[in-house]
């Protein structure tokens, strides 16, 4: 672990293991991409997949695919959105920043907590388990953005005992039996977030999947699997100017 990063530098300064993983760093450390159509990195990682979704079916590893519907607790209706769309799958080790940020600004709909296994993510155990990521327990956040549909998809793992976001805090534990759904749009207070606000975070490390709806992005022609990421860089853009995001 980078300690230099951390506002806070003394490992002896935190009272947990988890309070040091989802530690703080410094301002400015990590740049956001500025382009109004930019679309940045959620966290710091390596890219586990990119790129196209085909019809409904995403690309895991060596053969393994999985479907939206899975992947979203089977709400056929959200998978919809998401039909031909663009993703991206990012892998948090250990030593990471343990902060999930937004990739590009939007507000709000609804969380889907989805339980379910806690297999590893390692690259080993994605390249062998199939449909691991529909299958592992997640915490889906669905926003609509000046872009079309975005979701940011944080997937439980071994060790990984804790998820939150920065609106409702701690979603798990306690463990669920079914799948649960909260709507941020009828009678809520607006939710907005920025691009690279923080929405959530890890206990250990993990996966975050990205959802985009909308078929007019491109990736940056330089990512790869296995290209190393920090939370901000550039890592595509829309074609489309974007329109400013309603605050009510």
């Amino acid at each position: 672990i980078n300690m230099s990063e951390a506002i806070e530098p003394r490992i002896d300064a935190y009272p947990t293991p988890n309070s040091c993983f989802t530690r703080a760093l410094k301002p400015d450390l990590r740049p956001i991409d500025p382009r109004p159509n930019g679309f940045c990195s959620p966290v710091d990682g390596t890219v586990g997949q990119l790129g196209a979704i085909q019809q409904n079916r995403l690309y895991q590893a060596k053969g393994h695919e999985f479907t939206l519907e899975e992947l979203l607790g089977g709400r056929e209706k959200s998978a919809q959105e998401f039909v031909n769309g663009r993703f991206v799958t990012a892998y948090l080790s250990p030593k990471d920043y343990h902060r999930v940020h937004m990739p590009y600004g939007g507000r709000l709909r609804e969380t889907i907590h989805v339980p379910g296994r806690l297999f590893s993510v390692a690259p080993l155990y994605v390249e062998r388990i199939p449909r691991l990521f529909a299958r592992n327990e997640r915490v889906i956040s669905l926003f609509d953005t000046p872009q079309g549909p975005l979701a940011v998809i944080l997937v439980g793992a071994i060790f990984v005992s804790s998820m939150e976001t920065v609106w409702a805090g701690v979603i798990t534990p306690p463990r669920a039996r079914r799948v649960q759904l909260v709507n941020y749009v009828n009678g809520q207070t607006p939710i907005i977030l920025d691009k690279g606000s923080e929405m959530g975070r890890f206990n250990m490390g993990s996966t975050v999947i990205v959802l985009i709806g909308n078929s007019d992005f491109t990736w940056d022609s330089s990512l790869a699997p296995g290209s190393s990421l920090r939370m901000g860089q550039a890592m595509g853009q829309f074609q489309v100017r974007p329109t400013p995001i309603p605050r009510a």
